[in-house]
């Protein structure tokens, strides 16, 4: 798959670019550029899930007098009336959406209930291309609620394939990272669940196609390269012996996402179209299949930390272990930039309690460095050959990998450990 270069970026692709993020961070469309968008409108060669994307971001920004220019493409009176953007822009989409659409547009947040309609259309095959861009673009930029959240998990999770895996024998770790994996780091993930499963959990691994906007490597592809053991809906694995873990299933269980959420792969190619990120990326991360009872997962933008946890506790697990500042978001934790996990337990009443542990206390700093590598390059097949080699070796010529390799299991079997004693008392 190639990149998307800037240089050739439709005026509308570049007017997403600018408007399509969130609360902060946002820059004005330059005058230039809608006129450009205006005439890249009338043509009527853009995706419609795109425009879509394109006035929901708009709509969610401060209107500035230059924008009414786009109103000789969506009719007089539309940046400023819901009814009047939804009618001309939406006109595909099914009736029942137009309340929701006209909350969405009037920032506006949605029920439980208007949630899960509005994810149930989402992963449909109804028409409205245009209206599922506005929405995820509307809900990205503002941010999702708790209710909206609840709602659209309710959606997906109704969609899932079926299956009759159980993991009963010893405690199941999910592991999950951002799907667009990495460009200058390695994945050291396989062999994280390698060191759990040495310690008697069983461990399943999220993954699936990437949806970018990196699409160099992510753990799809590493666990495809590794000829790794990749679950189905009828998997018999309720009595796997340890032993079968360090040969048969050396880097856990692998759940690709077609596999058990096909209406989520559906939206791998459309996200791509709009270049953003919407609320799957995070959702993708907490979907729990096989009711595991510890996920392990990642953030690169601290308010997410929180979020996170709130977000394990919804879908089932008991325990949630969550990396801070990882290297490009993934499992790797940083050797140089401030690091460490939240980790959250919950007890016998049912309610949760955090702590967190950080990199930088004294019995860790010994795996701190000046700066991290950056890799030029990266390769799966290096990648690969690091993750064996560590494996078989315990550890490999690249020290930056090894140091990076035992600073995440120090974290983790540091909050493995604080959550079992929350649990046990």
């Amino acid at each position: 798959m190639e990149i998307i270069k800037k240089k050739t970026l439709s005026p509308l692709q570049q007017g997403v670019k600018l408007i399509g993020i969130g609360k902060h961070g946002s820059k004005k469309l330059p005058d230039e550029l809608i006129i450009e968008i205006n005439e890249d409108l009338k043509l009527g060669k853009a995706e419609p899930i795109l425009i879509g994307a394109f006035f929901g971001a708009l709509m969610m920004k401060d209107m500035e007098p230059a924008y009414f220019l786009l109103e000789e493409y969506l009719g007089k009176g539309s940046l400023t009336d819901a009814s009047i953007i939804l009618n001309s822009l939406c006109v595909d989409a099914p009736s029942r959406m137009k309340s929701i659409g006209i909350k969405l547009i009037n920032k506006q947040t949605l029920t439980v209930e208007e949630a899960t309609e509005l994810g149930t259309f989402l992963f449909s095959d109804e028409q409205g291309e245009s209206f599922r861009g506005m929405a995820v673009s509307i809900l990205r930029i503002r941010y999702e609620s708790d209710d909206e959240y609840k709602g659209l998990y309710n959606a997906i999770n109704s969609s899932a394939i079926r299956n009759t895996i159980e993991f009963k024998n010893k405690p199941t770790i999910q592991l999950a990272e951002p799907f667009d994996g990495v460009e200058h780091s390695y994945i050291i993930t396989p062999i994280i669940a390698h060191e759990f499963q040495k310690l008697e959990y069983n461990v399943v691994v999220s993954c699936g196609r990437s949806s970018g906007p990196k699409i160099t490597l992510n753990t799809w592809d590493l666990y495809k390269g590794l000829n790794a053991e990749f679950l189905k809906p009828n998997s018999n694995i309720t009595n796997i012996r340890v032993e079968n873990f360090q040969h048969s299933i050396p880097f856990g269980w692998a759940l690709d996402q077609k596999t058990f959420y096909p209406v989520l792969d559906k939206w791998v190619d459309r996200r791509k179209i709009i270049m953003k990120r919407p609320f799957l990326s995070t959702l993708e991360k907490v979907l729990n299949p096989f009711k595991a009872n510890i996920l392990i997962t990642s953030v690169f933008h601290i308010p997410y930390l929180e979020k996170m946890v709130e977000l394990g506790e919804m879908t089932g697990f008991d325990g949630v272990i969550v990396l801070k500042r990882g290297l490009e978001g993934s499992l790797a934790p940083s050797l140089a930039k401030a690091t460490g996990i939240l980790c959250a337990a919950k007890m016998a009443d049912g309610t949760f309690v955090t702590k967190n542990i950080d990199a930088s206390n004294d019995d860790l700093a010994q795996y701190k460095k000046d700066a991290d590598a950056i890799i030029e390059n990266i390769s799966l097949k290096k990648n690969i050959e690091y993750i064996n080699k560590y494996i078989s070796q315990g550890k490999t010529e690249d020290s930056d990998f090894d140091y990076r390799v035992a600073l995440a299991m120090e974290l983790y079997k540091q909050g493995l450990k604080w959550i079992r004693q929350i649990q046990h008392t």
